[in-house]
């Protein structure tokens, strides 16, 4: 008899368990639900990037910049140090292929020598020109005084005499002045031809000079102290032995100032908006994940850009890293965590607690069987604020449970009119109703009540 009422008592305890579970709002067809409560504290909107480490000042180490002078216009580098290489001022960083300017200082040495040729003849020709002009003056000079002394020994002599003695010594001044004139006419003459001849025969050494003092710029040095970090191509590639430079953009290296540093990051076009010069930001480095640093935005992109192998548009970040760390290196990876929004105090609740319904009313499912609506505040990748509808303390569900289909949204009253329910209240009329244990009873939504629609978005 004991033993009877032994398995009677056991059985009623188990089939009272098993309504519980049924019924209880907390069960659902497929598993036990999760619960969790509403916090209220600070809340935080981050926006997570990676970025490239960048010296904040950089000098750049530079190829001939006078080469396109002399139609030069790609120089292919022979030989350089490895990009990392600690230098002092003046060592050694790459040398450039001389193979073309050489060619060019053989051809400017053949314009040079035929100029210095043509400027010693045309000094030879102007002295023997100008000096059979002075033979001939002191010829005719010599023809005037001759013909002066013709005419005073003729005074004796008839008449005609005479007259053709005068008419000679004319003749003689005027031979003597043209003479004369055309010395000036032609000395002036051989000035300018000699003038343009030394012109070009300077302008050929200046520019043989040029070429002979380009040729030492095809061995590179530092112009300081510093980490040689080389330049990156148009097509990500960093420049190296075999690598061409351009006459127009001779930037071989530069020698960052490893004291100040800052991340290069880019920000995708829905979050930019969130992105405000002067925000904190702290920052990792891939290769010390143990360090960790702080710093600030310094600058946001007006103009967006596409990434290579990307169809996403996005925004260039620059941050400021507060700290200097002797493990910096230009181009290390950083992890970047920029605080865009904070809240000293706010109730939060898991992204997946929250609903919605036709895309205007947001609601949570809590513990106590009712579906209440939310005003939801600002989000991050996790959280979102409760603005109302929930307290701190009260539970909420991570997923819908088995009586959540069913069950009409409570409507908060501080937002009633500022929504369009006529669409909502036809489909509950359709839709037949079911009692919910613990919850509202069925039949038709009670006023300020809506049904239940698809999962929240991330807003």
């Amino acid at each position: 008899m004991k033993k009877n009422l032994l398995f009677v008592a056991v059985g009623s305890v188990v089939a009272i368990l098993v309504l519980y579970f049924i019924f209880s709002p907390t069960a659902s067809g497929d598993g036990a639900d999760i619960i969790v409560p509403v916090e209220k504290g600070k809340f935080t909107v981050e926006i997570a990037t990676t970025g490239e480490l960048k010296a904040l000042r950089s000098v750049m180490i530079m190829g001939p910049t006078r080469a396109r002078d002399f139609r030069v216009n790609q120089i292919t580098i022979e030989r350089m140090v490895d990009e990392g290489t600690v230098v002092k001022k003046g060592d050694f960083i790459a040398s450039l292929d001389k193979s073309e300017l050489f060619g060019k200082l053989s051809d400017g040495q053949n314009n040079l020598d035929s100029e210095v040729a043509q400027y010693e003849q045309a000094k030879l020709d102007t002295a023997l020109t100008l000096r059979q002009e002075r033979d001939n003056i002191l010829n005719l000079e010599y023809n005037v005084e001759q013909k002066k002394l013709v005419l005073e020994q003729s005074q004796y002599e008839p008449p005609a005499t005479i007259k053709q003695n005068e008419y000679d010594l004319e003749k003689a001044e005027r031979d003597l002045d043209q003479a004369r004139q055309n010395y000036k006419i032609k000395f002036n003459q051989a000035l300018a031809k000699m003038a343009e001849r030394s012109a070009r025969l300077r302008k050929e050494e200046r520019e043989f000079q040029a070429m002979n003092d380009l040729l030492e710029e095809f061995t590179i040095t530092a112009p300081q102290d510093g980490m040689v970090i080389y330049r990156t191509n148009w097509d990500g590639n960093k420049i190296a032995e075999g690598s061409q430079i351009s006459a127009w953009n001779p930037v071989v290296a530069t020698l960052p100032d490893l004291t100040e540093m800052q991340s290069i990051t880019y920000v995708n076009e829905v979050e930019i908006r969130k992105v405000k010069v002067g925000q904190a930001v702290k920052i990792g480095l891939d290769a010390f994940p143990e360090k960790e640093f702080t710093g600030k935005v310094t600058r946001v992109a007006n103009v967006g850009q596409q990434r290579p192998n990307s169809d996403a548009k996005v925004f260039e970040v620059e941050i400021l890293v507060n700290e200097s760390d002797p493990v910096m290196r230009p181009a290390m990876t950083t992890s970047n965590t920029i605080i865009a929004q904070e809240l000293e105090e706010a109730i939060h609740v898991p992204l997946e607690a929250v609903h919605v319904q036709n895309d205007s009313i947001n609601y949570v499912y809590l513990n106590n069987g009712v579906k209440q609506e939310v005003k939801l505040g600002m989000s991050n990748y996790d959280e979102a604020t409760i603005e109302l509808g929930l307290e701190e303390g009260d539970k909420v569900y991570l997923s819908i449970p088995n009586w959540g289909e069913s069950q009409s949204v409570k409507l908060l009253e501080e937002l009633n009119g500022k929504r369009n329910l006529k669409e909502e209240e036809a489909v509950q009329e359709e839709m037949p109703k079911q009692p919910v244990p613990g919850g509202p009873a069925g039949g038709k939504p009670a006023a300020g009540e809506a049904k239940a629609g698809k999962k929240a978005s991330n807003s």
